[in-house]
């Protein structure tokens, strides 16, 4: 199982290609099963999670055309002419939660789907019955068989006026796919804002669809009876963004996020401004600057976007563990996700959890250790505090990070981290 091994306390200085958010493809994806044209993606990334869902849709019939190998030149086709099976099994979708959102198309197209109870990563209870609520609203009969989901309908799924009781990414996105095909008007309401749903839902359109207020809380689709192919560009990867400027400002370097967009980084901009960071646009990104930055610490609270994201909490522990005085993090998305603290104790911080919320305080110098990553986000701040530790640090079980980040340490190599990854039989 491969590792990664960082000896840290180098600035980091130069350029990162920012790639296509793993969020936004993996709803993107399965866009494809709403028509029987071809769905062409471009800006892909290559992550695990990504060919996880590939292989889902081939299963499904889905025929899939890859060109180009990295970055902006990847580009991939979805034909889904025909489907010829509308189970998702659970060999598949226990990999990754964003499996189930096939559920919504191949029902909304098909008239039925059986899809297997998502897993991915152990970071809290992340049901899926708004998903289901929402589409029992629409007309689709649901029973829970064996650890699967049963969905059918008889004829067109029907519009409907649904409103979450509470904000959901992949409950909004399985039920506005689905809202595309369904006879008559859809209102979502308290729907998700987060850049990846409005990514998703310019996506419809481009295939036919007819949506108004994406962006806003409140989603209204007119349901066609059948979409069209596209093409599209799949945005920046926002969290990867903000992980990569973590990065700049933990070394207390000065790095340039080519490709990246500072309107999407809203709330993480200002956590990084507040703690001493120069955050600014450029011609072809945004740059970080801390070279010259004292760098305090601040509260934090994880909320719902335009909120400070959920999936930034635990880079932002990392870097305000080497701030000057004390951080309160607080976590209100999920349950579950302080599991980094340990490791990051191991090496040296100063964290002390109550219930959701954590303080830290912050320490001259983090020192290297062998640590284990938990989660996907976990992986990448282990990452970020040996970039900034004093030593060797070892992070393992880093296929958690190949989920989400695309060549990790090829990108902070190239601005001189050394790091470097240990493949299976590699002396330590």
């Amino acid at each position: 199982m491969d590792r990664i091994r960082i000896a840290g306390g180098t600035p980091l200085r130069g350029t990162i290609a920012i790639g296509g958010a793993k969020n936004a493809a993996l709803a993107l994806m399965p866009a494809c099963l709403l028509t029987d044209e071809t769905l062409t993606l471009t800006n892909l990334p290559d992550l695990a999670d990504i060919a996880t869902m590939a292989n889902l849709l081939a299963q499904h019939g889905v025929r899939l055309t890859l060109q180009g190998d990295r970055g902006a030149d990847r580009v991939l086709d979805l034909a889904a002419t025909e489907i010829i099976n509308t189970t998702a099994p659970y060999d598949l979708v226990r990999r990754m939660r964003a499996s189930v959102l096939v559920l919504g198309p191949l029902v909304a197209r098909c008239g039925q789907a059986r899809v297997s109870l998502p897993g991915g990563c152990a970071i809290g209870t992340r049901p899926v019955d708004l998903h289901l609520k929402a589409l029992e609203q629409m007309g689709a009969r649901i029973e829970l068989q064996e650890g699967y989901i049963s969905a059918t309908v008889n004829g067109r799924l029907h519009g409907a006026e649904i409103v979450f009781p509470q904000v959901t990414v992949g409950g909004t996105e399985n039920a506005l796919m689905a809202a595309t095909l369904a006879k008559g008007e859809t209102i979502i309401s308290n729907a998700a804002r987060e850049p990846e749903v409005a990514d998703l839902a310019h996506c419809l359109v481009a295939m036919g669809a007819r949506i108004e207020g994406i962006g806003s809380d409140t989603l209204t689709i007119q349901g066609v009876e059948r979409l069209h192919g596209a093409r599209y560009r799949v945005v920046p990867d926002r969290i990867e963004t903000g992980s990569y400027a973590v990065a700049a400002a933990i070394t207390r370097g000065d790095v340039e996020l080519v490709g990246a967009r500072l309107d999407l980084m809203g709330a993480v901009v200002k956590v990084l401004t507040d703690c001493g960071v120069t955050v600014s646009a450029t011609e072809n990104g945004v740059r970080i600057a801390a070279d010259r930055a004292d760098i305090v610490g601040t509260d934090i609270m994880t909320e719902p976007y335009p909120g400070f994201p959920t999936d930034m909490q635990a880079q932002l522990m990392a870097l305000m563990a080497t701030a000057g005085g004390a951080s309160m993090i607080t976590e209100t998305i999920f349950e579950n996700r302080f599991m980094h603290v340990p490791e990051l104790m191991r090496m040296g911080a100063r964290i002390n959890v109550h219930n959701a919320s954590a303080i830290v305080r912050g320490v001259p110098r983090l020192s290297g250790a062998p640590v284990m990553a938990t989660d996907l986000r976990a992986s990448v701040s282990l990452v970020l505090a040996g970039l900034a530790a004093e030593g060797e640090t070892i992070v393992n079980r880093v296929y958690h990070l190949d989920r989400g980040y695309e060549r990790v340490e090829e990108k902070l190599a190239a601005c001189g981290a050394r790091i470097e990854r240990l493949h299976d039989g590699a002396a330590e």
